[in-house]
């Protein structure tokens, strides 16, 4: 089966197909269809979001489509993150450096590190059927970037979740994939995915 992951952030594209690795589907991204058009974004939720983008790339491609939206809650900084995260401080133009240094400077004035990322995966199938799945990862926030990280999710890289002595780009694939509020999304998609194939060999 072909799979399209409606996504021009390489890193969620890699995390996402490490998951789904073993199954019996081809990745596609919208570079692959030359679909340039990407979505607004404009509602007010993860889950909505990621729905928006799904229907976005299911209708320009016509098939099977995952899309996913994620981001970071800081105790600390309020409602101010979110589904704004990549949009937040330094801005969506900004690099990944640009970025996470804004974020840090930022964060270095606050004494709760707390935080917790979401991730919400909406899956149409073949048939237009929307199906949705969704994953959270409590931590908190590291003084300096611990680990490098791939690209478009510098975050992970001074993110320690609970239960580990280390960032989450610094985990090995499993247990990143295991704990990560996306990989734990994108398990749930697994398990789905996993059943519905085998109903149709």
């Amino acid at each position: 089966m072909h799979l399209l992951l409606g996504s021009s952030n390489p890193g969620k594209v890699i995390e996402i197909s490490q998951v789904l690795e073993d199954l019996p589907v081809t990745i596609l991204t919208p570079t692959h269809l030359d679909i340039t058009e990407v979505p607004p974004e404009s509602a007010n939720t993860f889950l909505e979001n990621a729905i928006e983008k799904a229907r976005h790339y299911f209708r320009r491609s016509g098939l099977p489509t995952v899309a996913d939206d994620s981001g970071i809650a800081v105790e600390a900084l309020k409602d101010e993150l979110g589904i704004h995260t990549r949009r937040w401080g330094a801005g969506p133009a900004a690099t990944d450096e640009e970025w996470i240094d804004h974020f840090l400077k930022r964060m270095r004035a606050e004494a709760n590190k707390r935080a917790a990322f979401l991730c919400a995966l909406a899956y149409i199938d073949r048939d237009g059927r929307l199906h949705v799945f969704e994953g959270r990862c409590d931590g908190v926030i590291t003084e300096k970037l611990e680990a490098d990280y791939l690209p478009g999710l510098p975050i992970s890289a001074c993110f320690k979740p609970e239960g580990h002595d280390r960032v989450f780009s610094a985990l090995s694939i499993e247990q990143k994939n295991s704990t990560s509020h996306r990989g734990r999304a994108a398990h749930l998609l697994k398990e789905h995915l996993t059943i519905t194939l085998g109903h149709h060999r």
